[in-house]
């Protein structure tokens, strides 16, 4: 039987909207661990990383930017950890189950499932997460995470994003629908593969996904998933840090999770930005779950 462990990073530090916090919370309330063991996974649960809230820090190291990354110490310090207690779970035979928290956990994530194997990501998201300090408008670390671990601008010297297992042919991102300028110039020119919503409209979900999974395991030991539940429409997913309207649907996201459970070996998931604040009766962490299931290989029959 495979097991997974799940592991909380409570953290919104990386956003500009608070509430992100509560996702790891909202989604246990909504019967992850249930829901995981029904596919025939072992699941348990290792708890959450202690994350000091914002306003504990002192304000001279969270006010001001630095650089252009709104605290990018405290961040640091929650990517640092889990990147071990994801490699330390890998190396113990289990799948890691991140909760996030917004989504500069994933710099955690990915440098820990990525630090003894080649891995490869599938990023479902609207937001490219492209930014670096330098070209971010807004300073959230939350719009860098992809840029960090592949080592762009000014984290190119920073040992705590360092992913070493993960290059950039084997980064698939699939329901981009919201990039900033300097994210477009830099995905263009980078060797990621972009899938945008465009694309879903013309290709339909499946040929899409087909094309982020070949990227993404060709000659890797494993698959990494970021799910970033604004990667559907908030019409499906209201309670999320940053709603793009124009997203995928219950159904399409299912099958874009069925479609990874079927043709990858997944390394590591993680499941990010659920905010409970703009939820509705809890819905989208309820939708969380199910997905999540789906990545563990849960099918209509």
């Amino acid at each position: 039987m495979s097991r997974a462990r799940i592991i909380g990073a409570p953290t919104d530090y990386g956003a500009n909207r608070r509430g992100v916090d509560m996702g790891p919370s909202a989604i246990r309330y909504a019967g992850l661990a249930d829901r995981v063991e029904a596919t025939g996974t072992a699941c348990e649960d290792a708890g959450d990383l202690a994350v000091p809230r914002a306003e504990e820090r002192d304000p001279r190291a969270v006010t001001p930017r630095e650089g252009d990354a709104r605290f990018l110490r405290e961040v640091e310090e929650v990517c640092t950890v889990l990147a071990d207690r994801v490699a330390g779970t890998i190396d113990e035979g289990l799948t890691p189950l991140v909760l996030g928290g917004d989504h500069s956990i994933a710099i955690g994530s990915i440098a820990g499932s990525a630090r003894d194997a080649d891995v490869g990501v599938i990023w479902f998201d609207a937001h490219g997460d492209f930014n670096t300090p330098a070209t971010s408008p807004s300073g959230n670390v939350h719009g860098m995470p992809l840029a960090a671990v592949l080592g762009l601008g000014e984290f190119a010297d920073a040992d705590w994003t360092t992913a070493p297992g993960l290059d950039a042919s084997n980064v698939a991102l699939v329901g981009l629908r919201d990039l900033d300028e300097p994210e477009r110039e830099a995905i263009a020119d980078s060797d990621v593969t972009a899938f945008t919503m465009s694309d879903v409209d013309e290709d339909g979900i499946a040929q899409v996904v087909d094309g982020a999974i070949d990227a993404a395991r060709t000659g890797t030991d494993g698959v990494h998933v970021s799910l970033d539940l604004d990667f559907l429409d908030p019409g499906e997913a209201p309670g999320v840090g940053t709603p793009v309207r124009g997203g995928v649907t219950y159904r399409e996201a299912h099958a874009a999770l069925e479609a990874v459970a079927e043709r990858c070996t997944l390394r590591s998931l993680e499941l990010v930005e659920i905010n409970p604040i703009l939820d509705e009766y809890n819905g989208t962490a309820e939708l969380a779950t199910e997905l999540a299931a789906s990545a563990f290989g849960e099918r209509i029959l």
